[in-house]
């Protein structure tokens, strides 16, 4: 999911010290002096607390959406401070960007982003603690060592609890961030083990932890009907009678803008309960000015499409070498026609926000992943200073992507402050799917051109899909391809270029943007051109990977063949591919992907019946995403959780427009993996001596080609459009 990436290395990342409540230690990587763009502060913070007791509380900066990004950051404070786990607590951060720094979930970057800073605030208070005890025992800090929680001195015998030396600590001047020293991996013991999730007991206890958990006094309960084609009007609402229903506190038409990511146009229904509010809004009649986007769809999307695919393309997007050329003189063409759809988000805990406004004083719970863009839509819309919003972040049902966006937080803001009384918006299921930001449908028209000996010697996409209607944007949001896909940059004749249809519908970042579609088709078509060659699939993918080597540049996006090449042999043994007798009506499918800088390897074992029927029988993973893991329990259930989501998105997940609205309103046409149909899934690590980085998305892309291959594999029949369309494997 891709957020803003503008988190600076800091030049003089320091500690704030101070007394915390009860005489403990207050530990904070601070943000340096920001009057000197050549001295930018660091956009990253974490905060220690240690008690009396010895009882350490860490507070995770980011958003919790269940990527376990609560548990792990923390876990390289804990670390590098030296305390047993047993002995932590863990709370999330306050909203502040002037402490924290900018504090989201997206794009797999918060390891990246964090690890090295996490760890030096924890080394940083345990230099402040030996040194606090060095100086109350009269000997040099050098001889001094800590272990659990407790600094000793080996030569005096003589020990001091984390507790005790706290509020010493406090009063010491702040180590160099620089200077500190960190601990040698091999001697980890938190970092790299199995912790679990510090709210799992919370989860599946049932207690408040959500969003659509939060209470406040004197709350009332708030739906909001929208427009169902995308930006329309209201023009008029049958406010009296509905205001007439039992519960209801008021009903009210809230004027928006333009902007589908902000305040939009609507009527919003207030009740004591959220179930009258639901029932009262079923006598709503709203008439509607539903504007252009009433005239678009899916089936004016494929036409179009079809049309653009037989005209020059208008926007180039990479030309290497003469691809027109080498198809002409290639030994063998291979053509081939793939799309897909637009999908939801879909998560499990829909749309919410509790707002209280109350003057220009604005109180807010959501779960968001941009918290403090929030802060600021809010703060705009309703024409009050930023510094009388404050944000609580409270843990997300699922994000992978679309709480990017704080549509509902603003809408709770404007019904708060029309109903003068603290409310809780809650989405239905069919507001979540109706007013998502989608990831969009594409199309491709690919050509691919074989030399006699099998080689790949041309390559041409001529992708369709969607933009926005002026020169400064070209692609609409996760509607672009780069130039950097794979097979770019191993092929000598390379060509990527594209159309654009209009597009009024909203699109955002889901889960692996764009690399979740792209992967479907890049990796699918490499596919039929190795059996087109007659190469295995594997081997295939070998001989365009090449010798090790790094394609690009730090700037470019750069691809590491070799690290692709460790992936890929990984699976290969892990699956037995090529050498395990498989079943009659069973195939084994590859595919490989780099995502958000991980690259990953799948092998997909998947049985056919006659009827079509699809069974995912097993997938194997291989992943490389550098040198540490930080929590293997953590990491293990990314992948799988992503690999299933992948599985979903490619069996039964699909949003089409009809008149500008979205057809689909609930999980029985919009499929999430039913528990039936999750498979296991096998994850293997390979190490490699590079920067640690994010596990969110980079495994999901390789799974739905995988899938597909492993579909031909067994019925010959090539799946060229998701969602799988299972009456086209029917062999009876």
């Amino acid at each position: 999911m891709n957020a803003p990436a503008n988190i600076a290395p800091s030049r003089r990342l320091f500690l704030k010290t101070g007394l915390a409540l009860g005489g403990g230690l207050f530990i904070g990587a601070g943000l340096t002096d920001a009057a000197s763009a050549d001295d930018a502060p660091a956009a990253l913070s974490a905060y220690v607390r240690i008690a009396p007791d010895g009882i350490v509380t860490i507070a995770s900066r980011n958003p919790e959406i269940g990527q376990g990004i609560k548990t792990s950051l923390p876990m390289l404070i804990a670390e590098e401070l030296d305390v047993d786990w047993k002995d932590v607590r863990i709370e999330q951060a306050r909203v502040d960007t002037k402490v924290f720094g900018f504090q989201y979930a997206g794009g797999s970057t918060a390891m990246a982003q964090n690890y090295d800073h996490m760890r030096q605030v924890g080394a940083a208070g345990r230099a402040m603690l030996i040194a606090a005890a060095a100086a109350k025992w009269g000997v040099p800090a050098s001889e001094c060592s800590t272990a659990a929680g407790v600094v000793l001195h080996k030569a005096s015998g003589k020990r001091a609890s984390y507790g005790t030396l706290a509020t010493a600590a406090a009063a010491l001047p702040t180590p160099d961030f620089a200077a500190v020293a960190l601990k040698d991996p091999k001697t980890f013991k938190i970092v790299g083990q199995r912790v679990g999730g510090i709210d799992n007991a919370s989860i599946v206890t049932g207690k408040p932890l959500y969003g659509i958990d939060v209470v406040v006094p004197g709350m009332v309960y708030a739906v909001f009907e929208k427009c169902p084609v995308f930006g329309g009007k209201v023009v008029s609402a049958n406010v009296d009678e509905v205001k007439a229903q039992r519960g209801v506190k008021g009903v009210y038409i809230i004027k928006g803008g333009p902007a589908l990511d902000g305040l939009l146009d609507g009527v919003a229904i207030v009740a004591d309960s959220w179930w009258r509010a639901d029932k009262a809004r079923k006598s709503l009649k709203v008439v509607w000015d539903e504007g252009p986007t009433a005239a678009q769809s899916s089936k004016g999307f494929a036409e179009q499409a079809a049309a653009l695919s037989k005209q020059p393309a208008t926007l180039p997007v990479r030309k290497d070498g003469d691809a027109k050329a080498a198809l002409a003189n290639a030994a063998h063409v291979i053509e081939a026609e793939y799309s897909y759809p637009f999908i939801a988000h879909a998560p499990l805990e829909p749309q919410n926000c509790t707002a209280d406004v109350r003057s220009d004083k604005v109180e807010i719970w959501a779960p968001t992943q941009m918290p403090a863009p929030g802060l600021s839509l809010v703060a705009k819309t309703l024409g009050v200073p930023e510094a009388n919003v404050t944000v609580h972040m409270v843990r997300c049902g699922g994000g992978f992507g679309r709480r990017l966006l704080n549509d509902y937080m603003v809408e709770a803001a404007a019904i708060s402050k029309a109903a003068g009384a603290p409310v809780k918006l809650l989405w239905n299921r069919a507001d979540d799917m109706h007013h998502d930001f989608y990831r969009p449908g594409g199309f491709h028209y690919l050509k691919g051109g074989l030399d006699a000996s099998g080689k790949l010697v041309a390559f041409h996409d001529h992708f369709v899909s969607f933009g926005a209607n002026n020169e400064a944007v070209k692609f609409v949001s996760s509607g672009g391809m780069t130039g950097t896909e794979f097979p770019s940059r191993v092929v000598d004749n390379y060509l990527i270029e594209a159309s654009l249809i209009p597009c009024g519908i909203p699109t955002g970042a889901l889960r692996a943007p764009q690399s979740n579609a792209l992967s479907f088709v890049l990796q699918s078509f490499i596919d039929e051109l190795a059996h087109a060659g007659g190469k295995d699939p594997v081997e295939f993918r070998r001989q365009l990977l090449g010798a090790p080597r790094v394609l690009g540049t730090p700037q470019t996006d750069p691809f590491d063949t070799g690290r692709m090449h460790g992936v890929l042999d990984l699976v290969v043994e892990k699956s037995g591919w090529g050498e395990a007798k498989l079943p009659v009506g069973t195939g084994m499918g590859v595919a490989f992907y780099y995502s958000h800088r991980g690259y990953f390897a799948e092998v997909v074992q998947a049985s056919v019946a006659a009827s079509g029927a699809i069974k995912v029988d097993k997938v194997w993973v291989a992943g490389d995403i550098g040198r540490q893991i930080v929590n293997m329990s953590g990491a293990e259930n990314q992948v799988q959780g992503a690999v299933l989501d992948g599985l979903a998105e490619a069996l039964g997940q699909e949003i089409t427009f009809a008149n500008g609205r979205a057809q689909e309103s609930n999980f029985d046409r919009f499929r999430l993996l039913r528990m039936p149909q999750a498979c296991p899934v096998e994850v293997h690590f390979l190490r490699s001596d590079n920067p640690t980085t994010g596990l969110g998305e980079p495994a999901l892309p390789p799974v739905a080609p995988a899938l597909c291959n492993a579909i031909f594999a067994v019925t010959g029949k090539r799946v060229r459009r998701l969602p799988i369309d299972v009456a086209q494997l029917k062999s009876v």
